[in-house]
């Protein structure tokens, strides 16, 4: 009981910084078909920006030598690899982000804290989803390297398997955890952080006003969750790729680009195609998945 006169003080509020993180967005398990339409569609926007991405922290020889030049002939045909590329980040990026959004509801009903809520699905789902499509991804990038032989990627994998046996398919998935994982927790928790701070719709519901304040609050949120993720990964890209084209361990390649990039250059390589590659994807699935989840 409070002491007489005292002010009967109410329990704290959670912080500001998540406020209407879960009364606007909608319940993962009721808008899963968003999730995979969102993923699809970035998938489709994303496969030429990822070519350039991945051609350029790869090293590997272009014709051009200005960055317009490589940018734009990493952009043209042959597209090879699209369809195994587009699927496998079409499922990838719909069960990261959904089961993050389900796992996070869930494990905040069982009481977990809101900051292990937040993080541990899309650890344990990102590293699942790129131990699964790590040999997609090894022959995806062997496709792109313009002196690779190879028209598809089944025959990238066939070539890979005969040559260095079927283990070598998941090469390079240790530096793939170790970009994937962080990418997307940054992701996740960057989404949801925005989610609440950003200024709740005023507007009455239904009206134009209030569609517009919807747009503008999604697209901030995917922004900002884009370019958070994709800034802080590119050195672990660069790690990746350089074990897919040498066959080097994780610490053999990073000693290789420390010797080729004296003082840390590497670290930066192609980092100005992986910001559109990488943020572009993310930024469009968590925007078109708001969309579409008001649509359905």
């Amino acid at each position: 009981p409070a002491a007489p006169g005292s002010v009967r003080q109410r329990p704290a509020a959670p912080s500001s910084a998540w406020r209407g993180a879960s009364a606007m967005a909608p319940a993962a398990a009721e808008s899963a078909p968003a999730y995979l339409l969102a993923s699809g569609a970035a998938a489709v926007v994303n496969f030429p920006l990822w070519k350039a991405a991945a051609m350029s922290q790869s090293g590997f020889q272009l014709k051009s030598t200005s960055m317009l030049g490589q940018w734009m002939e990493s952009l043209q045909p042959p597209w090879r690899g699209v369809t195994g590329v587009m699927l496998g980040m079409t499922w990838a990026r719909a069960s990261i982000f959904y089961g993050s959004d389900e796992g996070r509801r869930r494990l905040l009903q069982l009481g977990w804290p809101l900051w292990a809520a937040t993080a541990a699905p899309p650890i344990a789902i990102s590293t699942l989803v790129q131990i699964v499509n790590q040999p997609v991804v090894r022959g995806s990038i062997m496709l792109q390297d313009p002196a690779c032989q190879h028209t598809g990627l089944l025959r990238a994998l066939d070539h890979i398997r005969h040559t260095k046996g079927l283990r070598a398919c998941w090469h390079g998935t240790s530096a793939g955890v170790l970009k994937t994982v962080p990418k997307y927790v940054t992701a996740v928790a960057v989404k949801e952080w925005m989610q609440g701070v950003l200024p709740l719709p005023s507007a009455p519901k239904g009206s134009p006003e209030r569609h517009r304040q919807d747009l503008l609050r999604s697209a901030q949120k995917a922004v900002v969750a884009g370019i958070a993720g994709a800034v802080l990964t590119n050195p672990l890209d660069v790690i990746r790729n350089e074990m897919f084209k040498t066959d080097l361990s994780l610490s053999e390649a990073v000693r290789k680009l420390s010797h080729e990039y004296p003082g840390g250059r590497w670290l930066a390589r192609g980092c100005d195609k992986n910001l559109v590659a990488v943020a572009v994807p993310v930024a469009c699935t968590i925007f078109l998945t708001d969309i579409f989840s008001r649509m359905l």
